[in-house]
């Protein structure tokens, strides 16, 4: 029940929130390292945030906040930042607590798109920070000015041979290759998604891949190591500003989306200050200083309209405000049972590692 799952909220005796998130995932002065957002949020409410950047990747926090969340008690975090299918998981344990909307009257600015998710109908139990498509990054200098655009390409174009990454997050890598295949991430069986493992498995025993990474390819790619990789679009838009002549594709067949979203878990002590945070960062305006430094696509409707005025080229980027159209071709991965995400984590760790 919602009693059990909550702490007694010390908010208005503690004005602190403690925040976890991923590292580079918010705007930074990069003369002091300070970030303006929090800064200024402090300045209205009074309230310090504690801000820590130890999301490296789900399931390493999943393991971390765990025996906490399991005995009942107090992880000493008030919001974390969590990727679709993990608030899924946390929902379906019953670990975090339903947002009181009264406390957020901003949520209305959530873009159409994303209010009603499978995992979470309603958008009770979370709301999104950023958003973001996983796509194809290729450096045209090690490609030898070939241009790169299908899935296909990576898998089997000999001009790419023994430089390519693929993505360490099984549903960003089989979803990618599974659109190639004419298949739906969202709604899929066991053969296609054993299909999408054979075409990656064969790609890697013809010396096709250079291997999987996760957040690390950037370096690869810049210095021509790596020709192409599935990527995330925001990290390339990022390189591009010292990397002109990096390319981002999303294939014609379909891409990835995903969103990394707000929870607060259960026991937390700062709930009501947590929600008063999500709220801030569902102003418009202040969203839009986020997606200026981080170059994601933004949740909150009317972002746009503002980063139009100040930096016109970034709000006309497709890739952070991204067209009906391409919104249309983005998918997401399906929400697996406990017994098919082991399963089908395992079969993907075997083509990785074996």
């Amino acid at each position: 029940s919602a009693a059990e799952r909550a702490a007694t909220d010390m908010s208005d005796q503690e004005k602190i929130v403690n925040w976890s998130n991923w590292p580079e995932y918010i705007d930074v002065d990069d003369k002091t390292q300070r970030h303006p957002t929090i800064e200024a949020f402090t300045r209205q409410t009074g309230i310090k945030v504690n801000y820590t950047e130890d999301v490296n990747d789900n399931d390493e926090f999943f393991a971390k906040v765990r025996p906490q969340l399991a005995a009942g008690q107090d992880t000493g975090r008030d919001l974390m930042i969590l990727t679709d299918y993990m608030v899924a998981r946390l929902i379906r344990f019953g670990w975090i607590q339903e947002l009181d909307k009264a406390n957020i009257p901003n949520a209305k600015t959530l873009e159409p798109a994303l209010r009603d998710v499978p995992f979470d109908p309603g958008r009770r139990y979370s709301l999104p920070w950023q958003t973001g498509f996983v796509g194809i990054a290729y450096n045209p200098k090690a490609t030898g000015g070939k241009k790169i655009e299908s899935v296909e390409q990576l898998l089997h174009d000999p001009v790419l041979k023994g430089k390519v990454t693929l993505l360490t997050e099984m549903r960003d890598t089989v979803g990618l290759v599974m659109l190639a295949l004419g298949k739906n991430p969202a709604d899929f069986t066991d053969a296609d998604f054993d299909a999408a493992l054979a075409a990656i498995r064969q790609a890697k025993a013809s010396g096709q891949l250079k291997g999987f990474t996760g957040n690390e390819y950037g370096k690869g790619l810049v210095s021509g190591d790596i020709a192409a990789c599935f990527a995330w679009a925001g990290d390339v838009v990022q390189l591009k500003a010292d990397n002109p002549d990096l390319q981002y594709v999303l294939p014609k067949a379909g891409h990835m989306m995903f969103s990394d979203n707000f929870v607060i878990p259960n026991k937390a002590r700062h709930k009501k200050n947590a929600e008063k945070l999500i709220n801030y960062y569902y102003d418009p305006g202040v969203m839009a200083q986020v997606v200026e430094y981080i170059n994601y696509i933004s949740p909150v409707s009317g972002s746009k309209q503002i980063l139009l005025d100040k930096d016109p080229g970034l709000a006309q980027n497709p890739l952070i405000f991204p067209s009906a159209e391409v919104m249309g071709r983005a998918h997401v991965f399906k929400s697996l049972t406990p017994e098919e995400e082991s399963k089908y984590n395992r079969a993907f760790q075997e083509v990785i590692g074996g």
